[in-house]
């Protein structure tokens, strides 16, 4: 099971690393007029997008794989649960403004986008800390 729980963590650390830089890609395309330049962020942010959303399955796998191995209870995983259903969402969120910027339609500025980038590591940070310390 020490080899699941390996396997999860440089899973999630990877799939947390596409979530880290993605939004900074959309920082640097909401500020872009060059043509070129916009159309190469596009194509970073897409195969970024890709090969993120290739890592989070298996991070969801052995997360689910440890849960049924282990057999957690406790209020803090629920509300782990509830933070990785957040960071999906947030992921697909990307995606979602990701096809926005390919269709020129993104009308958000480079500063919420610099908002929108602490997102992940505010979910990182509570999901660590639960299931670590297991307050509750």
């Amino acid at each position: 099971m020490l080899w699941i729980k390996a396997l999860h963590i440089v899973f999630v650390a990877s799939w947390f690393a596409g979530l880290f830089y993605l939004p900074r890609i959309f920082v640097n395309l909401a500020q872009e007029t060059n043509a070129a330049a916009l159309e190469r962020l596009l194509g970073m942010g897409r195969r970024l997008y890709r090969f993120t959303s290739i890592l989070m399955i298996p991070a969801l796998v052995f997360g689910l794989w440890l849960w049924l191995g282990y057999g957690f209870k406790g209020g803090w995983l629920h509300a782990k649960l509830a933070l990785v259903i957040l960071a999906i969402g947030y992921h697909h969120a990307c995606g979602s403004l990701l096809k926005k910027f390919e269709r020129g339609a993104n009308t958000k500025s480079h500063k919420w986008f610099r908002w929108f980038n602490e997102v992940p590591v505010i979910l990182l940070l509570l999901i660590v800390i639960l299931v670590v310390v297991k307050p509750f």
